[in-house]
């Protein structure tokens, strides 16, 4: 089994050079993050796609959806995202990371159409099995590429341009949703893969894997437009090079992924999207308007959907703002005690209003500043910052399997909460529901404190090192270094 790699993560038994120019934001890595991330509007748009949509389709005179249908109209796109995930893994590598995100734009087209002209429920649910598919290959695509093309200074920051953008497709479904039905909203999201497309054909192949298909010429002509034409790239070409040798070199199997060796990384990644999805996020998002219907809030739900869009697009350049100065634990932290207090005082307003049965329209505030709150908390850290990690903290030898099962895997919660939610809210009702999410958020925090490490300001290279066990570069180089024998002077 082929194991995917990405050009910044190995070491080499070299010194590094001081002759890489300085880091800085080009143009031509910012519009390779913003094609790049054009899919993850997409993945936003169809996450926050039912919340107005369904309400819309059970006052539809044109088809007919049960409550039980409707749950799965909701769910079956994270489901289907799962298995994407799966698959994403050995397309990056064998057809290449920009195809595979290219490639994804026409189903996504395929698939709204197939939901706006539905007649029947079935073929709605067909075109979120589409959608599906195509998120959850993207979101196992769009953090590998970037990682081969962004250099590691700026990652941090260009990094979290899919959430950033992905948070304006939830914008968008949350706007449109004010004034289109259902089918409207739908040719409006087959509209999204468009520019997308198009976008994707201004942006390189990753030079790393034109060097694994030893089109090095290629790679060369790709790593020059990614760091600006007058920029020195032969010490940066020469280092993914050798990377590319170590990496044939010591090529992976399947049973790398289950070595205790490797588990401490596999397990954290793991923790940190079951915290991320069981916070309740997507129960949020996919119903929003639900959500606010149930509290009888005093401001028009479809408002209320617009206004919590806004906020989870804007919370996202504070992450970007402060997630090389604060660090991702300490942003973590926060994110982790907001939800929890926002949710326990959702719940408890759902508590007062259905079982005590008290008048509560003196507080139809409430649950919009909650959720507001509980998104300003979510998008801080527990949005991007696992995504980030991912990347982060995942050994090179196994981050292509690894993060394959690490994307199925949050996928799989995502599926489970959006399915279970509106059973859950049957069974021990709205406050008990985000009394149970905000209990998990609580449990998150001890996560982290007890689990996960700090990255801020670390290469790859030595969040590696710390996670095996290993010595220092320096102390691995030195020692090399040290043995190496003098190379006779005519050289």
């Amino acid at each position: 089994m082929k194991i995917l790699m990405r050009a910044d993560t190995h070491y080499s038994i070299g010194v590094r050079s001081s002759e890489y120019e300085k880091p800085k934001y080009t143009i031509s890595q910012v519009l390779a993050a913003v094609a790049v991330s054009m899919g993850s509007m997409i993945i936003g748009f169809s996450s926050a796609y039912t919340s107005p949509a369904l309400v819309t389709m059970e006052n539809s005179t044109t088809i007919s959806v049960s409550k039980e249908e409707a749950s799965w109209v909701g769910s079956l796109m994270p489901l289907a995202a799962l298995v994407g995930g799966v698959v994403g893994g050995p397309l990056v590598d064998y057809i290449g990371r920009r195809r595979t995100i290219l490639f994804t734009a026409p189903p996504f087209f395929i698939g709204w159409i197939l939901i706006a002209t539905a007649k029947i429920v079935h073929l709605i649910l067909a075109g979120r099995v589409i959608c599906g598919l195509c998120v959850g290959i993207g979101s196992l695509a769009f953090p590998v590429y970037l990682g081969e093309t962004i250099q590691p200074e700026v990652r941090g920051t260009l990094g979290l341009f899919p959430t950033a953008i992905g948070n304006i497709g939830i914008l968008i479904c949350y706007l449109a949703g004010k004034y289109l039905d259902w089918s409207q909203l739908a040719y409006l999201g087959a509209a999204l893969p468009v520019p997308f497309f198009l976008l994707m054909f201004t942006i390189p192949e990753t030079p790393q894997w034109y060097i694994s298909r030893g089109r090095n010429e290629d790679a060369r002509n790709a790593l020059q437009w990614l760091r600006g034409k007058n920029t020195k790239i032969e010490n940066e070409m020469h280092n993914i090079a050798l990377m590319n040798a170590e990496t044939e070199a010591s090529e992976s199997n399947i049973k790398d992924l289950f070595s205790m060796k490797y588990m401490k990384s596999i397990l954290i990644c793991l923790g940190l999207m079951t915290f991320q999805q069981l916070s309740g996020i997507n129960a949020v998002i996919f119903y929003t308007v639900s959500i606010f219907k149930m509290s009888g809030s005093a401001v028009d739900e479809n408002l209320s959907t617009i206004i919590v869009g806004i906020v989870n697009f804007a919370s996202t350049f504070v992450a970007t703002a402060l997630i090389d100065r604060a660090g991702r634990k300490m942003l973590l932290y926060i994110s982790s005690i907001t939800m929890t207090i926002t949710l326990v005082v959702l719940g408890t307003f759902f508590y007062v209003q259905n079982n005590m049965k008290l008048d509560v329209s003196s507080l139809g505030w409430l649950p919009l500043t909650s959720l507001m709150t509980y998104l300003l908390g979510f998008s801080l850290a527990f949005g991007p910052i696992p995504w980030l990690m991912m990347g982060e903290i995942l050994p090179a030898k196994i981050r292509g399997a690894a993060a394959s099962i690490c994307t199925a895997f949050n996928w799989l919660c995502t599926f489970t909460v959006t399915k279970t939610f509106q059973n859950i809210i049957d069974g021990i009702g709205p406050a008990g529901t985000f009394w149970l999410f905000g209990c998990i958020c609580f449990t998150g925090l001890f996560f982290v404190i007890v689990c996960v490490p700090e990255t801020r300001g670390k290469s790859l290279e030595q969040i590696e090192n710390k996670m095996l066990g290993r010595p220092s570069t320096r102390t691995r180089r030195m020692s090399s270094i040290a043995n190496i024998k003098p190379l006779p002077s005519g050289c």
